[in-house]
């Protein structure tokens, strides 16, 4: 898509994303990465990777196995 522009057609869609960009609230990443921190611990007990899956509620659990004779 980039290949069949002009170049001044380029800046333009870059400017246009640097426009809209600079509208974000910006926020201190040390704020943030509380937050964020905060957030995995609280939800880490619902998280099954965590804790892990229930074989009875396990739809990736082998079914039955293989018997070879």
């Amino acid at each position: 898509m980039a290949q069949d522009m002009t170049e001044k057609e380029l800046l333009k869609m870059e400017l246009d994303q640097l426009k809209k960009e600079v509208k974000n609230e910006r926020q201190m990443v040390s704020k943030t990465g509380k937050e964020i921190k905060e957030y995995i611990e609280s939800m880490a007990g619902e998280d099954p990777l965590l804790k892990g899956v229930p074989e009875d509620k396990n739809p990736f659990k082998e079914k039955g196995g293989c018997a070879i004779s």
